[in-house]
């Protein structure tokens, strides 16, 4: 299966981390919250992540891969 689009996000912040499970399809983020923030991607959508504070987020579709990478960046505080 060829990734045709990436989406690269990058967390700012003290303590701020990502960690993945299940394979790439369950991300969690530690964004100063008492909880970690959980997210289950879409069938269509892979999660990698290089660093603990830098996530790849590929996939074929391309509105997938954007809806989801917008969806995990309206979680982080202001």
């Amino acid at each position: 299966m060829e990734l045709k689009f990436f989406w690269f996000l990058k967390l700012f912040g003290v303590g701020f981390k990502a960690r993945k499970e299940c394979e790439g399809r369950e991300l969690f983020l530690k964004l100063g919250y008492s909880h970690d923030v959980q997210f289950t991607a879409l069938p269509s959508v892979r999660i990698f992540y290089f660093k603990p504070n830098i996530v790849c987020c590929t996939g074929l579709d391309k509105d997938r891969v954007h809806h989801f990478a917008g969806a995990v960046r309206c979680y982080k505080p202001s």
